[in-house]
């Protein structure tokens, strides 16, 4: 017969370990940010987590804004379904004029639909619906803005990824959809720090494609939090001039 005492420290150790090999099982933050191309992955059952942003972009000479900041809020509801909410507060300015406001609200979800097999990809859809009246008098949109995106992601080998996503959205003005690409090339450097170079574009229905590249640097402050910076240019004329990002990325009780 095991006597109570024996049987405490058993189970307990059975717990022990069985938070261990959870926690093994999550494995490392991945982050939607800084790059362009959202992950396939979706956040862990239970867990929460948030990426933030700092962000600066010229479009021209007359017109830049700064966010601070843009923050996105995920929840892993199951291992393969997250929802999600995103908020951005910015500063643009037109010549001299300064407007600061909060952009439209946006809510929406992330589901994986395949694992990674062969040549087939890890692939998920992501949605979310800009809510015209959650923002700032000055932000406040006609409609609402629903968005769309396919986020695929293959292995290459132990140290690099390729990511892509397709995709489409709208901007609560227009009622033309305006179709999205992004293909990035991810490298882990060591078992913190990684690097990520990028092309992506938008291609509004009625007018010319605009075509950007950047790249930046990720480092794993610790399993559950993530630094980030970035720094992207124009490639097409009717592209910003530039952008720089600095970020970071924490998930909740791991």
């Amino acid at each position: 017969m095991i006597r109570p005492a024996r049987t405490y420290c058993i189970l307990g150790l059975v717990l022990f370990l069985s938070s261990v090999a959870n926690s093994q099982e999550i494995g490392p933050l991945e982050a939607d940010r800084p790059d362009q191309t959202e992950t396939a992955s979706v956040v862990p059952h239970g867990r929460i987590q948030i990426e933030s942003g700092f962000s600066f972009e010229r479009a021209n000479s007359a017109h830049s804004s700064f966010a601070h900041p843009s923050v996105l809020f995920k929840y892993g509801v199951r291992d393969f379904f997250e929802v999600r909410l995103v908020s951005e507060l910015t500063s643009d300015r037109i010549d001299r004029n300064l407007t600061t406001g909060l952009h439209p609200v946006a809510v929406g979800f992330k589901v994986r639909l395949l694992e990674e097999e062969g040549i087939a990809p890890k692939t998920s859809l992501i949605a979310h619906l800009a809510i015209p009246h959650l923002a700032s008098p000055d932000f406040r949109a006609t409609r609402y803005a629903p968005s769309a995106r396919f986020s695929m992601q293959h292995t290459v080998t132990e140290t690099m990824t390729l990511a892509y996503n397709l995709g489409v959205e709208w901007d609560g003005e227009s009622t033309d959809p305006v179709y999205l690409y992004t293909l990035a090339g991810g490298f882990s450097l060591d078992d913190a720090l990684g690097f990520y170079a990028e092309l992506y574009g938008f291609a509004p229905q009625s007018e010319s494609a605009e075509h950007l590249a950047d790249a930046g640097f990720t480092y794993l402050i610790q399993q559950n939090m993530m630094a980030d910076f970035s720094a992207g240019i124009g490639i097409t004329t009717n592209a910003p001039d530039f952008f720089l990002a600095l970020g970071f990325s924490i998930r909740l009780w791991d």
